[in-house]
């Protein structure tokens, strides 16, 4: 696209902002931020826990600041086997 004179320029992450504000209210934000916290891997598959992990890590952005947080926070509740 082509940015024209005058209009606000935005990133990615600023873009996922105002959509999720626009679409997520406050507290589903918050309700979906303490089901990421209390996530475990549990009697699902690696794959369904990778799937919701990634669905509602968006959620939480100032937990998993960086990839190598991602990686430890995803390995940290794998079953004992698969860890």
């Amino acid at each position: 696209m082509k940015h024209r004179i005058g209009e606000r320029v935005l990133t990615w992450d600023q873009l996922k902002a105002l959509m999720d504000d626009q679409h997520y209210p406050r507290d589903i934000r918050r309700a979906k931020e303490q089901e990421f916290l209390h996530l475990k891997q549990g009697k699902i598959s690696v794959m369904e826990y990778a799937v919701k992990f990634n669905e509602l890590s968006r959620f939480t952005p100032n937990q998993v600041t960086t990839e190598e947080i991602r990686m430890d926070y995803f390995e940290q509740v794998l079953k004992g086997e698969v860890k």
